[in-house]
């Protein structure tokens, strides 16, 4: 099942979000745990922000790496050292695997942009052992992300179409609180926890803001990338006066908060 994010390159997705990943990614262990000796899966793997975080935090047994697009799939093979770690292409809806296969499966910054949330959080439960963790995380779209609605903002109040593209953006699936954990208690899993995880998105300049969504990458980049371009034009002058706000160019840090939850699979 094809995700709703869009993505050419793995350099552009590195410079617009591998690089906040990877950022979040000890946060995320640390809430989800890690033991010794396990057996992870990785679902929507990315540039491998998480799969090669795993083995700084636990002497794991195993980590498979999964995406949806080839192109992270051979971005994280490419990266690997370890020969515990393996990458394939797989459907987080329709995962390649046995029944309870893995001890834990952790998805990062991946649910809210499968069409079938659903079913791949069922899909997440069917492939780990009794006892084992579920364990996800995504983006507060509508309330923790100031540096994305800075930009989502300013092209509503220019474009009809930004502002019908921010609705759904800030009304995907899973992004307010207690959406992830009321669809893990949908499939079954017990002991369900959910938290905010806290990162700083730090960009040294408008310019390194900007690159993040010219390249194309993602449902931001695509609509900057897609504008006509007098409308591009505007759009990037006015954003620009936003990421200023009445100062000097330069350095910039801003607040990025996401929603998280770890659920067990009934014994």
């Amino acid at each position: 099942m094809p995700s709703n994010f869009n993505v050419s390159s793995a350099e552009g997705y590195e410079r617009l979000m591998g690089r906040w990943s990877k950022r979040l990614a000890p946060l995320f262990l640390d809430f989800s745990g890690l033991a010794d000796g396990e057996r992870i899966l990785d679902v929507g793997c990315g540039n491998g922000s998480l799969t090669f975080a795993v083995p700084k935090v636990a002497d794991i047994a195993e980590i498979v790496a999964v995406d949806y697009e080839p192109v992270f799939v051979e971005a994280v093979r490419s990266l690997i050292s370890d020969p515990r770690i393996t990458a394939c292409q797989a459907d987080a809806a329709a995962l390649p695997f046995d029944n309870g296969r893995f001890d834990r499966a952790m998805a990062l910054l991946v649910l809210h942009f499968v069409p079938d949330a659903a079913k791949a959080v069922a899909e997440m439960r069917r492939v780990v052992r009794p006892d084992g963790m579920v364990a996800a995380a995504v983006w507060d779209h509508p309330g923790g992300m100031p540096a994305m609605r800075m930009l989502l903002d300013t092209a509503a109040m220019l474009d009809e179409d930004a502002r019908a593209f921010r609705k759904r953006y800030c009304c995907q699936p899973m992004t307010a609180p207690g959406d992830l954990a009321k669809e893990f208690a949908a499939a079954g899993l017990v002991a369900v926890e959910e938290a905010s995880l806290s990162i700083r998105m730090e960009f040294s300049g408008f310019a390194d803001y900007w690159a993040s969504f010219s390249t194309g990458e993602g449902p931001i980049g695509r609509y900057v990338a897609g504008a006509e371009p007098a409308l591009a034009e505007r759009l990037k002058q006015a954003v620009s006066d936003a990421y200023r706000a009445g100062r000097d160019d330069g350095p910039r840090s801003f607040a990025a908060v996401a929603w998280a939850c770890r659920g067990r699979v009934p014994r």
